[in-house]
């Protein structure tokens, strides 16, 4: 790529800035551009206001070659994005006719009258680039200004968005400014660590590693490390991302679950296919999620068996045969109840593994020596029951998805424990 070639991603749209659309395409375009070997370097949004979307335009052209914005280009009084950009060029608007009569042609091959607003959307600014439209009614552009610099301008609609971006924005860019490697991320995914403790572990990695670069992302029950490598080969591309990965997971060890799309539940049920063994769960704080994740996934009836949510002290007695007395005396967020709940559901399941979870979700129930977000979580095998406590501190659906990880995280290690033992 020529030296000082710098993108920049515009969107345009007040509903973006009130929180009414989510802004799904400059992390597509981001993407896309990253994987054709474009650097971003800055993002913005904007509302629909003619003044400040020539403002935004202003800067990004003060540091940036390339500048692709989004959004604005509909048929009504608010879609000002072609006429701001004109006037901040001080290009006037044409009429295109070949744009017009694509329009009319698609409505009348829908069967329906074109309105006269959707006229606005032929008028381009002078010595622009048409990019046709073949899933809608708005053109693309590209604008080719002094120097090496260039404005793009496609659609707001995600599916337009996108079909123009991968057939003809992306091969335009590589083409005009020489692209020729390439930038590939691979994300490597934990859970049982911190993000600080993580950080620590592989600091010098971090600071050190330029090619490929490391960040850490932060997700509720687990932290991401992405592998980002820019490279003209694929094949050195996926050495440089393999050797990487080896020192990291020398470093993380069993804290390191899966890659890229992989999920938690997926490792664990993997696992459990490899190891031929059973799971039953019974929840309460839970409510059912840990069942959900389990056989969320096609072919879970090889190893999930049952799962019961037992909400209710009466519940817990009369469907897993937990003690009254040992709710009485431990109450039923307790590890003597964990315990009895995982031993219980193993029992009444039939199955080689079973899981207990119990806690306190929030945003009430909670006292000085119980508060919000303690949980305990117990696993029952063939070789006895463990149970673990945890202090989870936000609000109840992030600690039932907290404590649904853990939960799988404990099967997990369990059943890694066996592999390492050599019983599977």
């Amino acid at each position: 790529m020529k030296k000082g070639a710098r993108a920049e991603i515009l969107t345009i749209g007040t509903e973006l800035l009130l929180g009414q659309t989510i802004d799904t395409n400059s992390a597509y375009i981001g993407e896309q551009l990253a994987a054709a070997g474009i650097e971003v370097y800055w993002k913005s949004s904007v509302g629909d206001h003619e003044t400040r979307i020539r403002e935004v335009l202003r800067t990004a052209l003060t540091r940036s070659e390339i500048v692709i914005a989004t959004g604005g280009l509909g048929p009504t009084e608010d879609d000002l994005t072609c006429r701001a950009i004109a006037a901040e060029l001080s290009r006037p608007l044409i009429l295109d006719q070949t744009v017009l009569e694509s329009i009319r042609r698609q409505f009348s091959e829908r069967r329906l009258v074109m309105p006269r607003n959707n006229e606005r959307q032929a008028m381009i600014p002078d010595g622009a680039t048409v990019l046709p439209n073949l899933c809608g009614t708005a053109p693309g552009l590209v604008i080719r200004l002094g120097g090496e610099k260039m404005v793009v301008v496609i659609p707001g609609v995600p599916s337009e968005m996108r079909s123009m971006l991968d057939a003809q924005v992306i091969p335009y860019l590589c083409k005009t400014f020489g692209v020729k490697s390439r930038i590939r991320s691979r994300t490597l995914k934990t859970c049982g660590i911190t993000e600080s403790a993580l950080d620590e572990t592989i600091s010098d990695l971090i600071r050190l590693s330029c090619n490929p670069t490391i960040a850490i992302l932060a997700y509720p029950g687990e932290i991401h490390i992405r592998l980002t490598v820019k490279s003209e080969s694929e094949t050195e591309g996926d050495r440089l991302l393999d050797d990487l990965e080896t020192r990291i997971r020398t470093r993380l060890a069993e804290f390191l679950f899966g890659r890229d799309e992989e999920r938690l539940e997926e490792v664990v049920g993997r696992l459990l296919l490899d190891a031929k063994a059973t799971v039953a769960v019974a929840e309460s704080c839970t409510g059912g999620l840990v069942c959900h994740r389990l056989t969320n996934l096609p072919g879970s009836s090889a190893y999930f068996i049952r799962g019961e949510v037992v909400y209710s002290n009466e519940a817990k007695e009369r469907l897993l045969g937990v003690p009254r007395e040992l709710m009485a005396e431990h109450g039923a967020v307790s590890r003597p109840v964990a315990l009895a709940m995982a031993v219980g559901m193993r029992q009444v399941a039939g199955t080689d593994l079973a899981l207990g979870i119990t806690g306190i979700a929030g945003p009430g129930g909670g006292t000085a020596t119980k508060p919000v977000g303690l949980t305990y979580i117990a696993l029952a095998s063939g070789d006895g029951a463990t149970c673990c406590e945890y202090r989870f501190l936000a609000d109840r659906d992030t600690n039932k998805l907290f404590a649904s990880q853990k939960a799988l995280d404990i099967l997990r290690r369990h059943l890694l424990s066996l592999r390492y033992v050599g019983q599977i």
